[in-house]
């Protein structure tokens, strides 16, 4: 059982129950500008409901986008894509195809797509602060065609997924740049999942080693 550091028989839900007395929720709309006041005139400007020509140079050099989506209940399920840059086909200016590949299966996104097609997007560029946010709605759609011109690593899109776009922003840099994103000189040392861990609740060594190579093996051979 997890306790903390400073309070000695104290589990973290313990202290959470107390810390909770001294907080004050904000529930209303006026308590949140009461501490964050309203934006500058000119931020407004910035939000298009179709893709601009900056957008659509961001995209094509996107290499990395995050799909969130939500079933009909409003619970919500967050996946990375990522491929070669400017993986993700923009048409005209108000849709983007988005192919899909092999992954773990269980298709949550998906998923909520068929119950619930409002789909919310952030785009990322390597070495760029800025992020692009896409806010829209999705379908899934099978093409022979365009599963095929949407190849990579030798093997076509299993699905596309259209996003028709209602809304799109850029969004300052501010989190990037505290986070040190694309400083490697500011990085701490790299996290190994153990998958052993995960698939199998076990932190047995040799588990953990044959699920290393197991990750390795899709990482150079399934992409």
């Amino acid at each position: 059982m997890l306790r903390t550091s400073g309070e000695q028989g104290k589990t973290w839900g313990e202290k959470w129950d107390n810390q909770k007395t001294k907080m004050r929720r904000i529930t209303t709309h006026e308590e949140l500008r009461e501490l964050y006041g309203e934006p500058v005139s000119k931020v407004e400007n910035k939000i298009h409901q179709r893709l601009n020509r900056q957008a659509i140079e961001f995209i094509a050099r996107s290499p990395l986008m995050l799909l969130a989506t939500s079933d009909e209940a409003g619970g919500l399920e967050v996946s990375p894509r990522g491929d070669r840059p400017g993986f993700v086909r923009v048409e005209g200016d108000n849709v983007l195809l988005i192919p899909d590949r092999t992954g773990n299966r269980l298709l949550m996104g998906m998923e909520n797509i068929l119950r619930n097609p409002s789909v919310g997007l952030i785009f990322l560029v390597p070495r760029t602060v800025e992020t692009l946010r896409v806010h829209g709605t999705a379908e899934l759609y099978q093409d022979d065609a365009l599963q095929s011109e949407l190849a990579d690593y030798g093997k076509n899109a299993l699905l596309i997924t259209r996003v028709l776009v209602s809304e799109c922003f850029f969004h300052c840099g501010k989190a990037l740049v505290r986070s040190h994103l694309w400083q490697p000189e500011k990085w701490g040392d790299a996290y190994s999942v153990n998958w052993a861990l995960e698939m199998e609740n076990t932190e047995d060594p040799a588990a953990r080693a044959r699920w290393e190579q197991a990750a390795a093996v899709a990482y150079r051979d399934d992409l």
